[in-house]
């Protein structure tokens, strides 16, 4: 989804969008039929109102019939009463349907989301996708709940109430319809108008969305470099913007209604001049005069509803593009090839001339050809952008090859289901996320299998349990989001322990040690020393003096292999790694 895709404007009506929106719909078909036969006996119940007052004034009180009067007042009062009952359920009804096709949505949108590739992400700022959970499924909901069966009975009020007058009185009827050109005029100009507008406040809401998410997640920088000014000026120029567009709409709103209020005031003016007219010639009733009046008001009130839901319905298929467009990006492919399921893992890793780039242009790794056997200690270094990251990150599959085989166990990993490949690899990351939940929870992400004594051991081999038995309820002590409320070096002990816990065949960590203190690097160079032996572990490190004693070293520059072998080796041949080495030995003397 680009940029531009927040500048749909959408149409009213859109037959391709409407037909993806009947399936959600579908399974509570039940329940709009009853909402529909609802309204429809609304719409009847205001029909017969006026006609009755009519019969009441013309055939009983001018006649002087109170017995009948009488009658049709408690007529008149139970057809109030079915209208209030009918009214109450079909506005429960919609309700009910439009919350519960919300949360359906909701729920289909959030777990499209959770199989997006990583490269999704990478393009889309998490700002618009929370616009799409939240403003866009909003704007559906309002669709269903306000919009769309509405409409259908106020066509059904607008037809039976043109068909009633025009048995009343054809002529009071034609003078009724005479200002119709003028509030088609008026709504036609108020529609064009407002959808601008309301395009506006679609795209801003969005932008305010992404910034705040951006800022957030970034405050201590922002903090850090004093840019909260700055930033403040940011947002206010957008909220500023938002408001501008929000006010836009309500100028629209208050010229339109007040203009159709004045052209049906206008048209009552004429049935009362006319009507008046007739019944002093005595061609007319009073009856008829006093039911058409009403039924004037109620034929203005369905298209003032109308113009409002014809908007409703135009910010419904604008969302629902969006939605859409974000349910049909494409999924990460479980398998590329004819699917094979790894069971007796050795953890042999072969890369076969692996070429990748992120935007097809420049290219992040160049014809990436090594072998890493069961058991080997291989670390991977190289200066930041030489391609290090990128390289763990195909093994998992974040992101799909353009170019070459990545191997394990001598079967390409485009052939092994994505949920069996990641259950053999076990990853520490350079910024490990925490969520804001238990320490237990945060180790096992859920996973039933991972029971607590695991947990706790776990915790143990990375040395984790000396912190976590400090705090309050241990392993139930609620972390903040990101992990606020524990240091950068638990914070990354509690990934250790969420690793191990996992027990992977393979063990990948991409600076597992560059954000803790010396005590810290200690417990968890300890902890790896253990947690390698008889895995294939995979180090991304800058410090060198922790990768000495692995088996093999690979130096990556500008995205190609330099060099490879053991730490004495690559410093006899006195090359990248030998400046590299140097390079850090001096910082240290």
């Amino acid at each position: 989804m680009k940029e531009q895709e927040e500048e749909l404007t959408g149409k009213a009506y859109d037959s391709r969008l409407m037909k993806r929106l009947l399936q959600f719909i579908r399974p509570y078909k039940i329940q709009m039929a009853l909402a529909l036969l609802f309204l429809v006996i609304f719409a009847f119940c205001e029909l017969l109102g006026p006609y009755l007052i009519k019969i009441a004034i013309d055939s009983k009180i001018a006649t002087g019939d109170m017995h009948g009067l009488l009658i049709i007042t408690l007529i008149f009062l139970l057809v109030l009463i079915i209208q209030f009952i009918v009214n109450y359920m079909y506005q429960y009804l919609t309700q009910w349907l439009g919350q519960h096709i919300m949360y359906d949505i909701r729920n289909q949108i959030f777990t499209h989301v959770l199989k997006l590739p990583l490269s999704f992400f990478n393009k889309n700022p998490v700002g618009r996708l929370v616009t799409r959970l939240t403003n866009d499924v909003e704007a559906l909901n309002e669709m269903l709940s306000s919009g769309l069966v509405a409409i259908f009975g106020d066509l059904v009020v607008l037809i039976g109430i043109v068909i009633v007058m025009l048995n009343l009185n054809w002529q009071l009827a034609l003078i009724t319809f005479a200002i119709m050109p003028f509030i088609f005029y008026a709504s036609w100009l108020f529609r064009v108008k407002v959808r601008d507008s309301f395009r506006k406040v679609r795209l801003r809401i969005a932008r305010i969305n992404s910034f705040l998410q951006e800022n957030i997640s970034g405050m201590s920088i922002v903090q850090l470099f004093l840019r909260e000014k700055k930033n403040y000026k940011h947002f206010d120029e957008l909220n500023k913007s938002h408001l501008d567009a929000h006010l836009e709409t309500i100028r629209y709103f208050a010229i339109f209604f007040p203009a159709i209020e004045l052209l049906s005031s206008v048209a009552l003016a004429l049935i009362l001049w006319y009507g008046g007219f007739r019944i002093y010639n005595q061609t007319l009733t009073i009856g008829v005069v006093v039911a058409f009046i009403q039924y004037a008001q109620r034929f203005f009130q369905p298209i003032r509803d109308l113009s409002d839901k014809y908007n409703i319905m135009q910010a419904a298929m604008a969302s629902s593009e969006r939605i859409f467009i974000l349910l049909d990006s494409p999924e990460q492919q479980n398998t590329l090839k004819e699917p094979t399921a790894l069971k007796a893992v050795t953890g042999k890793i072969e890369f076969k001339n692996v070429t990748f780039s992120y935007n097809g242009d420049e290219q992040v790794l160049k014809n990436i050809s090594f072998t890493v056997h069961p058991g080997e200690k291989v670390a991977i270094v190289g200066a930041t952008g030489s391609g290090k990251t990128t390289l763990t990150n195909l093994i998992t599959r974040m992101y799909e090859l353009q170019q070459g085989q990545i191997m394990i166990d001598d079967v390409d990993i485009a052939a092994i289901p994505v949920n069996n490949l990641r259950k053999m690899v076990g990853m520490v990351q350079q910024d490990n996320f925490i969520f804001a939940d238990s320490i237990h929870d945060n180790i096992t992400l859920g996973n039933d299998d991972i029971t607590p004594d695991k947990v706790a051991a776990a915790a143990r081999n990375v040395n984790a349990h000396h912190f976590i038995n400090k705090l309050p309820d241990r392993f139930d002590y609620t972390l903040f989001q990101r992990g606020g409320n524990i240091s950068v070096g638990q914070k990354q002990l509690v990934a250790f322990a969420r690793a191990l816990a996992y027990d992977p065949h393979i063990l990948i960590m991409d600076e597992a040690t560059s954000s803790v203190d010396t005590e810290t690097e200690l417990w968890i160079r300890d902890a790896t020393n253990k947690l390698m032996t008889g895995r294939t572990a995979i180090i991304i490190a800058h410090r060198l003096s922790t990768i000495q004693n692995v088996d093999k070293i690979i130096v990556l520059h500008k995205g190609e292999i330099r060099e490879m072998g053991a730490h004495a080796e690559l410093l006899k041949k006195r090359g990248i790694y030998y400046r590299l080495y140097r390079l850090q030995f001096k910082n240290t003397e």
